[in-house]
């Protein structure tokens, strides 16, 4: 496959135009034109196609465009990896988490990493679930750690850690407080839920499903479990919340469980990694030697 020619392709696909592509690139239009008619005969396939006055991608388009969004973030992830070699001499290590996993066990994970293997530079990022993966399939990251029960992606691997229990909390002196109720009846109080893209919105959905009963309604829309759950001690709502989280607040009686009859809550959290990816730096293999070792 012509390369110049995908990337000339990937930046008219960024752009929706060929013309911003050709100004971006600092050539002609033609030339980007013409180089992208020799991508799709190459690849006998139809790549774009004319919508009003601009273009669109095909099905095909939107598949190749995504494809090679990876080579090249692949591409400048090497680079990256490189200077800091040429600069430093030493390695990095690009972690992404969801908030659970980021807030509750990485920090000692990672900090008994650090005494052992001091060199090694290590950059965390904390996301929801939708986002850690896709920096993890665009290079962006070398590996991740979400909590997610399904909807895995097949461009990912997926190594199981531990089962987390998740508790319904409310506010201290709530009326359901320390109470055993139906779902139904639970779904029926102001919940505090996460941001779209959060496994745990996802899974509180599900499990409405499942039971076929009506989702919450949504009384505060949070972005992190932490601030979700000090919303609850300040006396507003319901949640779903890890009970590595929620066990210190109800320790100090700032909010307490809601029970569910017949419903006990797990959830994994699961390593992750590309798939295909055979070899991986010395320090992802001590990092993940120390988590073998604590979990």
């Amino acid at each position: 496959m012509n390369l110049h020619a995908l990337r000339l392709f990937t930046k008219v696909a960024e752009l929706n135009s060929v013309s911003k592509a050709a100004q971006a690139l600092m050539i002609s239009q033609p030339a980007v034109t013409i180089q992208i008619r020799n991508l799709e005969k190459e690849l006998a396939l139809t790549l774009l196609e004319s919508k009003g006055r601009g273009i669109t991608l095909t099905q095909n388009g939107a598949f190749l465009y995504k494809q090679a969004q990876r080579l090249f973030d692949l591409e400048q992830d090497i680079e990256n990896k490189i200077e800091q070699l040429k600069n430093t001499g030493n390695e990095e290590l690009q972690i992404a988490s969801t908030h659970v996993p980021s807030h509750f066990l990485l920090p000692k994970w990672l900090a008994y990493f650090k005494q052992v293997y001091p060199a090694t530079n290590i950059h965390l990022k904390t996301a929801n679930s939708q986002q850690v993966i896709e920096e993890l399939l665009h290079y962006k990251v070398d590996l991740a750690f979400i909590v997610k029960e399904d909807g895995h992606h097949p461009d990912i691997n997926y190594q199981f850690l531990m089962n987390l229990d998740y508790w319904f909390i409310v506010p201290y002196n709530h009326p359901l407080a320390s109470q055993t109720v139906s779902l139904a009846e639970l779904m029926q109080q102001p919940f505090v839920t996460r941001e779209d893209g959060s496994s745990t919105k996802e899974y509180l959905n599900a499990l409405c499903k499942v039971h076929k009963i009506p989702p919450p309604k949504v009384g505060l829309q949070l972005d992190g479990i932490n601030e979700s759950i000090y919303a609850i001690a300040a006396g507003f709502g319901t949640m779903l919340a890890p009970s590595i989280a929620a066990s210190s607040f109800i320790q100090q009686q700032q909010v307490s469980r809601v029970f569910i009859k017949d419903i006990d809550i797990q959830r994994p959290i699961y390593l992750c990694t590309r798939k295909n990816e055979q070899h991986h730096s010395s320090s992802f293999n001590n990092f993940l030697h120390i988590i073998n070792q604590s979990i």
